[in-house]
């Protein structure tokens, strides 16, 4: 299989794959609330990714690069927020 062919295989994987993360960056960002999410699972998620991105640049892996680059800003905004709007309600509780 040509090499182009196999890096295009790659795109599509890296698109379907980070694209699976704005419904749920979006659902956050409309409700404004990220109780439903686990701050453990993303938090290693985010550290995965990261090493994925870390990997790719180390093995000139552009899919790899581009693909975890994009999944690990999502991963992190969705961890921002979540921290963000966790402590907010936890300071709304305390004000009552």
């Amino acid at each position: 299989m040509r090499q182009n062919t196999i890096d295009l295989i790659g795109y599509v994987a890296a698109t379907c794959t980070t694209l699976a993360f704005l419904p749920q960056l979006i659902r956050v960002l409309r409700l404004r609330s990220a109780r439903d999410i686990s701050l453990g699972m993303f938090s290693i998620f985010s550290a995965g990714t990261a090493l994925w991105l870390a990997y790719g640049l180390f093995a000139h892996a552009r899919p790899v690069i581009a693909a975890n680059l994009v999944t690990l800003a999502l991963s992190i905004s969705i961890l921002v927020l979540k921290l963000r709007f966790d402590h907010n309600a936890v300071k709304e509780t305390t004000e009552v």
